[in-house]
């Protein structure tokens, strides 16, 4: 085992001592040889032995904070592990979690680890209907949440174990009884990097989530190319904007950070005001930054000066970032938010990396372990087409399979790729330039149009808070342009307003991608990861018979 831990740790210095050397680090990376690999005991444990430092520190909106060094989250975890042994929870055994931002979250997914369990992180704004898919999909044998959120699994049907954290319920078992367990746990079985790990249900805009299913390799190691993109350091305090039961929290909030042995701060909020997080990077000395686009698009709409002391890295995920977005908090912090492309089904995947030339707006540049190409129409690699990975050699930070969907799985894993399903372009330099979702794209006039671009011009008005581009049913061009807007504060939906934007956008885009029609709203429907569902959009417009109280033509203005 010495030497299995020897070679993660070779692959992770690699990266680390060529931070900022992009082509050394893409070309001369390998991902590690390994075959049994436990990353909380083979490489967390032993990590943290003796390790004082801080490995999660937790503070709220009401200042409150909670702080634990490695040491003690190594020991914690072994309990809560032994708790579990306790319940029947073993290798293989499937544990849904329902937790907020909270200690107990990385003590369960570190000891779920140490178990060889396979964890199904979920949102705590899951319906029942979602709940009882996730047991019964997901084969559950053990749930644990919050108290408040113990009564949703009433009625639920499947044979598992409750555990609740924050009291006592009738029917579950007190999670606070874990901390009574042996400190020590030994595992009775050697975990293999193919054993599964991970069971993500992904926030698609289709009725019945795809169940991604993640390796004891995958994650673990597969994150050491979002360590690298993030630009960590050992030492650093990151500070990742993510709800917990999603897989971008996994990426930023607990593999990367901690594969460089950095600490991860949490700001815990009911609701999200940028001036306190603005506040808490200014005290708390927060050193690299990872936040949605919609994150960014609300903190440059405040006065964001002075520049936080200790920021060295800013990187956005989720959704492509506007390029005007980039260039304010540069002129104001003099750092550039980078980019960076992924999915639940992987890593990162593409990314404008530390050190290197950002292009505003591009995606970046391929990620050490991976080889990404575009498919035409043809299914032939072009400069213009979907986003692929070449299968050969497998990166390892791509999922193994959807669970239970052989023919999904097989759609998306052949000829020798991985699909994602998006579009983009790429430029002579290597740099990928996000186009859309594959079903995003639409034809105006047989003109392809990509939303993003539109969306990106609209929200460079000073009016624009947020938008979304659609395609809307028309006579004579098949579709036209359709722009849902949110306005920034201090403007009112109304026809003086949609004038100067119509116009805004006429000078920032060619003829064909002009928005023809607008509609002002107070919220996007967007999934529970926040990503926008153009889709309910496109829905609603095609069945739409009447136009809106805030709903403007471009010909109104002729």
């Amino acid at each position: 085992m010495k030497a299995e831990i020897e070679k993660f740790l070779k692959a992770r210095d690699f990266l680390q001592t060529r931070r900022e050397d992009y082509e050394s680090a893409y070309y001369g990376f390998r991902w590690p040889d390994i075959e049994d690999f436990n990353w909380a005991i083979d490489y967390f444990d032993r990590y943290a032995e003796g390790n004082n430092r801080t490995a999660l520190w937790i503070v709220d909106e009401k200042g409150e904070e909670s702080k634990y060094s490695f040491a003690e989250l190594s020991e914690r975890s072994s309990r809560v592990a032994n708790f579990f042994k306790r319940l029947g929870i073993n290798r293989g055994s499937r544990v849904l979690l329902m937790l907020d931002n909270q200690p107990e979250l990385w003590e369960v997914m570190l000891a779920s680890i140490k178990l060889g369990a396979v964890l199904i992180p979920s949102s705590l704004l899951l319906t029942r209907n979602d709940i009882q898919d996730r047991i019964k999909r997901g084969r559950v044998k053990l749930v644990v949440t919050l108290q408040e959120n113990a009564e949703k699994f009433h009625g639920i049907e499947g044979d598992f174990a409750k555990v609740v954290i924050g009291g006592k319920q009738d029917g579950w078992i007190s999670y606070e009884e874990a901390y009574n367990s042996l400190v020590a746990y030994k595992p009775e079985v050697q975990t293999k990097i193919t054993d599964s790990l991970f069971l993500y249900f992904t926030s698609g805009t289709t009725a019945q989530p795809k169940m991604v299913l993640h390796t004891n390799g995958s994650y673990p190691i597969g994150h050491l190319s979002t360590m690298y993109w993030i630009g960590l350091r050992e030492g650093d305090l990151h500070l990742n904007i993510s709800s917990p039961g999603w897989a971008k929290h996994a990426w930023s909030s607990f593999f990367a950070p901690w594969n460089a042995g950095a600490g991860i701060f949490l700001y815990k909020y009911s609701r999200f005001f940028p001036k306190a997080l603005l506040e808490v990077l200014r005290k708390y000395d927060v050193n690299t930054l990872c936040a949605p686009p919609t994150v960014w698009r609300m903190l440059v709409l405040e006065d964001i000066k002075p520049k936080p002391a200790a920021l060295r890295e800013l990187v956005s995920a989720g959704e492509p970032l506007n390029p005007e977005v980039i260039s304010k908090v540069n002129s104001e912090w003099g750092i550039t938010i980078r980019d960076g492309y992924g999915q639940t089904e992987t890593t990162l995947q593409v990314g404008n990396m530390p050190g290197a030339i950002v292009k505003l707006g591009a995606m970046g540049r391929p990620a050490p372990g991976y080889r990404i190409e575009l498919l035409d129409g043809d299914g032939m690699e072009s400069d213009e087409g979907e986003v692929v990975i070449k299968l050969d050699p497998r990166p390892m930070g791509l999922m193994i399979n959807y669970a239970d969907d052989v023919a999904k799985t097989r759609t998306v894993m052949s000829g020798g790729y991985y699909r994602t399903g998006d579009v983009a372009t790429r430029d002579q330099e290597g740099y990928f330039w996000f186009v859309g979702r594959a079903d995003d794209v639409f034809k105006s006039s047989d003109y392809r149009i990509s939303p993003f671009e539109i969306e990106s011009a609209l929200v460079e008005s000073p009016a624009v808070a947020e938008a979304a581009v659609i395609p809307s049913p028309d006579p004579i061009r098949g579709f036209v342009p359709k722009a849902y807007v949110i306005l920034a504060p201090g403007f009112e939906p109304s026809q003086k307003t949609a004038r100067e934007i119509f116009a805004f956008v006429k000078d920032k885009v060619a003829a064909f991608k002009r928005v023809r029609k607008m509609e002002f709203v107070q919220d996007l429907p967007k999934t529970i990861s926040g990503k926008i569902r153009r889709v309910q959009l496109r829905s609603q417009e095609v069945n739409k018979e009447i136009k809106g109280n805030f709903e403007f033509y471009e010909e109104d203005f002729k």
